[in-house]
């Protein structure tokens, strides 16, 4: 895939954005996922899928008291464990797919977590945004996490006009420098969370305003 080109002028405002993001929300490398270790992450990620992280935080707060080991979730009861991750919904495909997962990472990888995101992805549960979400917070490598938040406010930037995931993770790691990319994620989640929502998004007191495409146009449509 070619990669895609950026003006001058471009470069310079995305650096504006991300030196602003910075600024704003600091640069520690951090998730908002609570684990002790990969695999925790790795079923916590999973759940997360079209549920709050708070409420994964909630769920796994006990499920990971209840079921201590990898072992523990690759003999679970599925009927057992659909009632512990009820809350999170989807929670018959979500337990179905952390028992086979756990099983798989037993049998094939010796209960260790893989780094890379094709061996990721052919586990089950795991599509890209869960692979990298691992690939980052655990190894460190430098990886985009397109969620709700990351989708909306990069197209709000005008980083990327698409609408798949896929194909804005990819947008974004042609613009976006390598050291930047998990950073990013995490701020933007914090951003879409608390300033450009999906609803009502505060253009008004926002410090991206000036270099915001959405902004712009959304201040001017209220003169």
């Amino acid at each position: 895939m070619a990669k895609r080109r950026i003006s001058k002028n471009e470069k310079e405002r995305i650096n504006r954005i991300l030196l602003a993001l910075n600024r704003e929300y600091g640069v520690e490398m951090r998730t908002f996922l609570n684990h002790d270790n990969s695999w925790q992450l790795l079923i916590a990620t999973i759940l997360s899928a079209q549920c709050t992280d708070d409420r994964v935080n909630m769920v796994t707060k006990d499920l990971f008291q209840k079921y201590k080991s990898l072992e523990d979730f690759a003999n679970a009861d599925v009927t057992e464990l659909e009632k512990d991750v009820h809350s999170t919904g989807f929670y018959k495909n979500k337990a179905r797919n952390i028992i086979a997962c756990c099983r798989r990472l037993l049998l094939e990888y010796n209960g260790e977590v893989p780094r890379s995101i094709e061996e990721l992805t052919t586990l089950a549960g795991v599509g890209r945004k869960t692979a990298n979400v691992i690939r980052g917070n655990i190894y460190h490598e430098p990886s985009i996490v397109v969620d709700t938040h990351v989708k909306r406010v990069s197209n709000r930037l005008g980083l990327t006009k698409e609408a798949d995931p896929v194909k804005i993770e990819f947008d974004l790691m042609d613009v976006l420098p390598r050291e930047q990319w998990i950073l990013f994620n995490l701020q933007i989640i914090t951003h879409g969370r608390t300033i450009c929502t999906a609803r009502s998004p505060k253009c008004e007191g926002c410090f991206l305003r000036e270099e915001c495409k959405y902004s712009k146009e959304s201040l001017k449509k209220k003169k």
